[in-house]
């Protein structure tokens, strides 16, 4: 599909591209997501903020806050359970002049689901009503990430999907499956694509994306407008050009580490950027054969200089 064509619209914002990259915690930070964007990532979504963290303003806010232009169109992704509270922190956030605002409904986490925010909000649909409510005057478009339901006894996904769009909400983001069943067995995409028939605003579709044929696979399955995509892009933003990874050239993958890894650095610091970047060099390196000494020298290292001359190393091997 061309990045450059106009696909969809939130609201007035319109939206160039129908691949997404999915908001993910402690992986979508604002490095990686300049890095989707450039490889062609429609849009970006922030890592969820606690609307609590915002109010009481968390010493942690201004890294989870912070975006560049090259961002954008930007959504800033709320997560709580009380809907005065959301609201202040939408009122917070509207300051920082997102496109966007995004409720997640979707946050299986215990801590997080079982004190009634993210998927718990599932069991409350009267009080999701109430955050649209009273988000509808904010002045920018408010969007959704929810699941199915709770468990399988309550997959009441075209209810809340009715309720969000009847109470002002602009998109709807689906992955397909339960609070239950977390990340295990399979996404239902017939409830996706149900979604996508039962309201007219646009219907995103996510859940087991997890490369170029699934892609394509879930817009032909669902009708869906676009495609979200989250634990397949972990280390692989080429999947955002829609070229295989398996294609890239060892050297480019590197490379692309390299710009990463720097941006990490210039935006955590030395020591904080090296520590985050671990999780993503060990998923860029999958396609590799890498010692396992070596891996775990790298995925201990804790100084720049030593751990590009290991990666250096783990491609020397490669070519």
């Amino acid at each position: 599909m061309d990045p450059d064509k106009t696909c969809f619209h939130i609201g007035p914002v319109p939206i160039q591209g129908d691949l997404i990259l999915a908001p993910m915690d402690g992986i979508t930070d604002s490095p990686y997501r300049r890095l989707t964007r450039r490889f062609g990532s429609a849009m970006s979504y922030t890592e969820f903020i606690n609307a609590v963290d915002i109010i009481h303003k968390s010493p942690l806010l201004e890294s989870r806050l912070k975006f560049t232009e090259e961002e954008r169109p930007l959504a800033i992704q709320l997560l709580d359970n009380d809907p005065e509270r959301i609201e202040k922190a939408a009122l917070y956030v509207k300051q920082l002049q997102p496109e966007i605002l995004d409720i997640n409904f979707g946050c299986c986490a215990r801590s997080v689901a079982n004190r009634g925010a993210g998927a718990g909000l599932l069991r409350e649909p009267q009080k999701i009503a109430q955050i649209f409510t009273k988000l509808s005057t904010i002045g920018m478009p408010v969007t959704a990430k929810i699941r199915l339901g709770w468990d399988e006894t309550t997959r009441n996904y075209l209810e809340i999907a009715r309720i969000i769009e009847e109470n002002g909400g602009k998109l709807i983001a689906v992955h397909g499956r339960t609070r239950q069943q977390t990340y295990t067995g399979q996404a239902d995409w017939d409830a996706i694509a149900r979604i996508k028939q039962a309201v007219k605003i646009p219907v995103i579709g996510n859940g087991d994306v997890r490369n170029l044929e699934d892609i394509e696979r879930m817009r032909e399955y669902t009708k869906c407008d676009g495609v979200m995509i989250a634990r397949g892009a972990i280390g692989n933003p080429w999947i955002f050009s829609g070229i295989d990874k398996s294609s890239i050239p060892p050297q480019q993958i590197m490379d692309t580490m390299i710009i990463h890894l720097n941006w990490m650095v210039e935006f955590y610091g030395a020591a904080h950027g090296l520590i985050r970047f671990r999780k993503h060099a060990n998923a860029y390196l999958q396609s590799f054969t890498v010692l396992p000494e070596l891996r775990n020298e790298l995925l201990t290292c804790s100084d720049k200089a030593t751990f590009v001359q290991i990666l250096t190393r783990i491609l020397l091997v490669n070519y």
